[in-house]
């Protein structure tokens, strides 16, 4: 239901997200932190990141979890933990973020990019299928703006075809399908936690969780520099060196306390949003129906995006694109798209990311909605 009337501008940029809020509700813990870390000398490794491991694991329902760099790593070191690599085929989304395909490239197979859903786009079984050949040695799925698909079906799929499932979950800190958490489908859930993303650390870091012990000592050592356990100067396989640092643990285990309900926060402005935006002039991204979103990002399709965005622009209201270029459309892999991928192309002329945080204010959600309505409603064109 719209509101009656424009609402007044708030005083200041509506900015796209709003990290410093969720630096300041933790900032006497993250002080207390960095106090004893410095104190302890204790830099690499050690009780604090076994301790968010821990924590992580349990979040996210798996038995293990590996910290590493990035999330562009805990793919990669999946992949390579798995065996997988020259030789190989990877399904991927072409309307994801680079690093999914750029992980597959680093561990010596071939992305194989494939189309994705026109509601909810993300993968599906029926965009996956014609994808699979005698080369297809994984699927990951990715978890877009924190939405998730229908993971029964892709994981039956990925069954009856003897393939890997992995989850791209790094936009998907908290998200559920019927109750159970991303990152605990299929053999693993890699996850960046980037500044950005729902559970942010200081820089960049990431996490594999999985039910599969040999699996997460394998990703162990070969980010690691290929050492076993506790075996300083012994090096199994060539490895590299993807870890996390004990700082960051400890930054992710105070913000892991408040991920619940920053996320609980999000999805309160994100259902003003549903409320306010007409459906007849902006339509909203979605995942599965039931699935339970983190909504790390709030995204919409409208006509003429780049005008709509200027025009939001100017009334103070910050937006992003996620993401302008398929992958497939991106030098380094054109010479891979083989095949047409119409919806993710045109969805990539569509998409617009509006604000959204956990300490956005009704008031900011109305001001964004409305605005939004009153441009759009001026031009001519609508997404069908």
């Amino acid at each position: 239901m719209l509101t009656h009337g424009a609402p007044t501008r708030p005083s200041t940029m509506v900015s796209l997200t709003d990290l410093a809020a969720m630096t300041r509700d933790v900032a006497e813990a993250l002080d207390a932190a960095w106090a004893e870390t410095t104190r302890s000398s204790s830099f690499i490794g050690g009780d604090r990141v076994e301790h968010f491991e821990e924590q992580w694991a349990r979040y996210c329902g798996s038995r293990h979890a590996v910290g590493v760099a990035n999330g562009t790593d805990a793919i990669e070191l999946t992949l390579r933990g798995l065996g997988i690599g020259p030789g190989d085929e990877v399904i991927v989304p072409t309307n994801a973020f680079v690093a999914t395909a750029e992980a597959v490239v680093w561990a010596g197979a071939v992305p194989r990019f494939v189309d994705v859903d026109s509601e909810t786009l993300l993968l599906t079984p029926e965009t996956i299928g014609p994808a699979i050949n005698r080369r297809t040695a994984a699927v990951i799925v990715v978890e877009l703006y924190g939405n998730m698909p229908a993971m029964d079906r892709i994981a039956r799929l990925a069954e009856a075809e003897q393939l890997a499932l992995i989850e791209d979950a790094a936009q998907a800190h908290g998200s559920t399908w019927r109750g159970k958490k991303a990152g605990s489908f299929g053999i693993a859930g890699c996850f960046s936690f980037y500044p950005g993303k729902n559970l942010g650390a200081f820089g960049d870091a990431g996490a594999v969780v999985t039910d599969d012990a040999a699996l997460a000592d394998r990703i162990r050592s070969l980010g690691n520099h290929g050492r076993p356990p506790d075996a300083n100067h012994i090096h199994n396989v060539v490895g590299r060196n993807s870890r996390l640092d004990a700082l960051q643990a400890e930054v992710l285990s105070i913000k892991l306390e408040r991920l619940d309900g920053w996320n609980h926060a999000r999805r309160t402005a994100m259902a003003g949003y549903r409320n306010l935006l007409s459906s007849d002039l902006a339509q909203m991204v979605r995942g599965d129906r039931e699935a339970e979103s983190a909504f790390h990002q709030n995204v919409v399709r409208v006509p003429d995006r780049d005008g709509v965005r200027a025009s939001l622009k100017g009334r103070g209201i910050e937006t992003a694109i996620h993401y302008p270029i398929p992958c497939h459309r991106q030098d380094p892999y054109r010479h891979l798209a083989t095949d047409p991928i119409p919806v993710a192309e045109r969805a990539a002329t569509e998409v617009l990311s509006l604000p959204l945080f956990p300490h956005m204010t009704d008031r900011q959600v109305e001001y964004v909605s409305t605005s939004l309505n009153e441009i759009v409603g001026q031009l001519d064109g609508h997404i069908s």
